[in-house]
């Protein structure tokens, strides 16, 4: 799944691919880069980041959306119905949904949706978060919307653990160390940790520096990662670096 962020605060590439042509031009890199699915987002929900009207949300995404369709599989990245409804009429044909609460939208309208776990919201999630078990608190969560979504009527339903939405690095740590379990649960895991602030830390960490590696040079963290969740069975890897994640994929299936 490649990103496509048409917002100017994305934690990564946040305003370089804000008008449409570039936001187009970047989604046709990531298909020929090998991209199954681009998943188109016009909020950023990065820690921090302020909400977004409906109207602004969707001045960024459905023209991109019009000009991708056909192209590949598009996802929608919202929390928002209005946004998630004008997607699909779009073209887009999966709800990527941090949330986790779209799942009626889906079944109605005959969809994929992905059921990400978030403790709070973006503005203050990583102020203090807490958990008396991280791995068990996620399962649960994931286990009960998920279930929801099926006897709904939702008939491809995803699971995210939301890694860094609402969590401590150590949190973080926790849940890839246990993503078998979320594996377990019987849905189809998305993961998606690349270029994420605890690789900032983890890579400065093991360089002896106390300042966070840009986000630009956090490839190695983001391929260690994707390719830990690749071998414990997530079958969706969320990516910036699309080329590079396409290879470490097919590395592991060989």
């Amino acid at each position: 799944m490649g990103i496509v962020n048409v917002t100017p605060d994305s934690f990564s590439d946040g305003g370089r691919f804000l008008e449409p042509d570039a936001a187009i031009a970047h989604g046709v890199d990531l298909i020929e880069q090998g991209a199954a699915i681009l998943d188109i987002g016009g909020e950023s929900t990065r820690p921090g980041a302020a909400p977004v009207d409906i109207d602004t949300e969707l001045s960024r995404v459905i023209p991109v959306i019009e000009g991708l369709r056909g192209r590949c599989r598009l996802s929608i990245d919202t929390r928002h119905d209005e946004v998630a409804r004008a997607a699909i009429a779009a073209g887009a044909t999966l709800i990527n949904d941090v949330s986790a609460s779209l799942w009626p939208v889906a079944a109605e309208l005959g969809v994929g949706w992905i059921a990400m776990h978030m403790k709070g919201e973006p503005r203050t999630m990583q102020a203090d978060p807490h958990y008396d078990d991280v791995v068990t608190e996620v399962c649960d969560f994931l286990r009960e919307r998920a279930t929801v979504a099926t006897e709904a009527g939702v008939a491809e339903v995803w699971i995210d653990p939301g890694f860094g939405f609402g969590k401590t690095d150590a949190h973080n740590l926790a849940l890839l160390a246990h993503l078998d379990r979320i594996v377990d649960l019987g849905w189809p895991v998305l993961v998606g940790t690349s270029r994420k602030a605890m690789l900032g830390r983890l890579l400065a960490a093991s360089d002896g520096t106390e300042e966070p590696v840009p986000v630009d040079d956090r490839l190695a963290g983001s391929i260690a990662t994707e390719v830990w969740a690749m071998h414990a069975g997530a079958r969706m890897i969320r990516a910036h670096d699309v080329r590079s994640a396409v290879q470490a994929a097919k590395v592991v299936a060989a």
